[in-house]
């Protein structure tokens, strides 16, 4: 499995700049093979991690958990 790093402040930023999502830019990184995507902080720390699929209907898939686990945490702290 490929690992890819990538310093998540920055690609945040990025994103922003470009007005695309994460999941725009996993979609296009899906070549049949799984990637371990690590996510560091400017120090190089792991923030977290990200195995993305081999397929896009799972990308899909894990596209839609994602939201749902971020909006039930977004409730928590309304």
């Amino acid at each position: 499995m490929q690992r890819i790093e990538i310093k998540a402040e920055q690609f945040f930023e990025l994103l922003r700049l470009k007005d695309t999502s994460m999941w725009e830019i996993f979609s296009q990184m899906i070549d049949g093979n799984e990637k371990e995507i690590i996510f560091l902080d400017n120090e190089d720390k792991i923030l977290f991690n990200y195995i993305l699929p081999s397929a896009p209907e799972q990308l899909e898939e894990d596209r839609k958990e994602f939201s749902k686990q971020f909006s039930e945490k977004l409730a928590h702290f309304n």
